[in-house]
């Protein structure tokens, strides 16, 4: 998803999808038991537990750092965010996947609440990510195709019980 998709689907839209992610994740995990929390679809892939961890850390580290700077200053320089490195140095396996999720909700709560009022003129503030030109729409678009692809992995893990 880009910025064309973003046009397609909406500032409204995009705000809705983001921000009924919390809730999805948490019927997922509400109907998890211990074992499928930590069961992984493949080596190498997230299990419930890490989808939650990392959705929490990427909404905190990445995307609301992403969204504050472009907000706040002009033509930001924004770096990418490790998933793989932050899921290997803090262990998420052994983390507390219900509380990684109520954060991420609250994280996600605060992004929504940022997002939300914005306009035309404030989604097209300009920052590069990753040396490379964008805007505020597109980060916003990232969000939600980035949401996309953890749904459907969560789903897959879910249907596998």
């Amino acid at each position: 998803m880009n910025a064309a998709d973003f046009a397609r689907l909406g500032h409204a839209e995009s705000i809705a999808r983001l921000g009924s992610m919390p809730a999805f994740l948490d019927d997922v995990l509400a109907s998890a038991t211990v074992a499928t929390l930590g069961r992984r679809s493949a080596p190498g892939e997230f299990s419930l537990v890490e989808h939650a961890c990392h959705l929490r850390d990427l909404e905190r580290e990445g995307y609301l750092v992403r969204v504050r700077r472009i907000l706040a200053e002009s033509r930001p320089a924004l770096e990418g965010f490790d998933g793989a490195a932050a899921a290997a140095s803090r262990d998420y396996p052994s983390q507390d996947a219900r509380q990684a999720a109520r954060d991420f909700a609250a994280a996600r709560a605060e992004l929504v609440e940022l997002l939300s009022p914005l306009d035309e003129r404030d989604l097209s503030r300009e920052a590069t990510f990753m040396g490379k030109p964008s805007c505020l729409a597109e980060v916003v678009a990232m969000m939600v195709e980035h949401d996309r692809g953890h749904r459907e992995e969560i789903e897959k893990l879910a249907a596998a019980r």
